[in-house]
């Protein structure tokens, strides 16, 4: 499995070959982002219990692509930026791990702001 360097540097790689950068600001990758999103979303839409597990398991794949044009827009999206994804999931988890202890949340649902 390829890390998230590699795997932005196969992104970087495929959008320059085709001359695509000039396309690619900020607010274009986060407008595609949310535009992929929606794509993924339908495939959820409509369906509740086993209906939905068995349309999962028929339909996987275009999920799967689905979930991969998200997580395309949003490495790129990061390197444009500057931001390591990496370093950003690791401290975002630690913030987390403050605002949700598991003493007080295990099993709960509730927003941070909702506990005592």
């Amino acid at each position: 499995m390829a890390d998230i360097q590699e795997l932005t540097a196969k992104i970087k790689q495929f959008i320059h070959e085709r001359d695509w950068e000039q396309f690619h600001a900020h607010k274009n990758l986060l407008i595609s982002t949310s535009v992929e999103l929606g794509e993924l979303m339908e495939h959820f839409q409509w369906n509740e219990g086993e209906k939905l597990d068995e349309y999962i398991r028929e339909h996987k794949e275009d999920i799967s692509d689905e979930l991969a044009d998200v997580c395309i827009y949003l490495l790129e999206l990061a390197d444009n930026l500057g931001i390591d994804v990496s370093a950003a999931i690791e401290n975002k988890l630690a913030k987390n791990a403050i605002k949700y202890p598991v003493e007080k949340v295990k099993g709960n649902n509730k927003k941070y702001t909702e506990y005592a």
